[in-house]
């Protein structure tokens, strides 16, 4: 990473055409408007943290956050038929039409961005 990427951060997360971020949503109380957050900058990320801390699709709703919206992204995007959780590298294939252009057999626009999730 050189001096330029250190203080602005990856050059993907300003490009207006594909997320800033992804957003995983955990409601705390059933019925309720609070819950926790997930956080990574690639969805690959976000998947792999929520599942190696034993979260599962159907406890999450998913978002794409833009820099102005929030999107929330068809759970079949990131999972299998069985509803289990998406990995490298199918999960990339499974998200090519949806970032077309973005991500291709050999290359991907968040290859800049740290894979690493956040969460409570």
């Amino acid at each position: 990473m050189n001096l330029f990427e250190k203080i602005l951060g990856p050059k993907s997360k300003y490009d207006k055409s594909i997320p800033y971020t992804y957003e995983a949503r955990i409601r705390i109380i059933e019925g309720s408007d609070e819950y926790n957050s997930y956080l990574s900058d690639t969805i690959c990320g976000l998947v792999e943290y929520l599942h190696q801390n034993g979260i599962k699709p159907d406890e999450v709703q998913i978002v794409e956050v833009y820099q102005k919206q929030e999107i929330p992204i068809d759970v079949k995007l990131f999972t299998t038929p069985d509803h289990q959780w998406l990995f490298k590298p199918d999960i990339c294939r499974s998200f090519e039409e949806h970032y077309k252009g973005h991500i291709q057999k050999n290359t991907c626009s968040f290859n800049d961005r740290d894979c690493k999730g956040i969460g409570p």
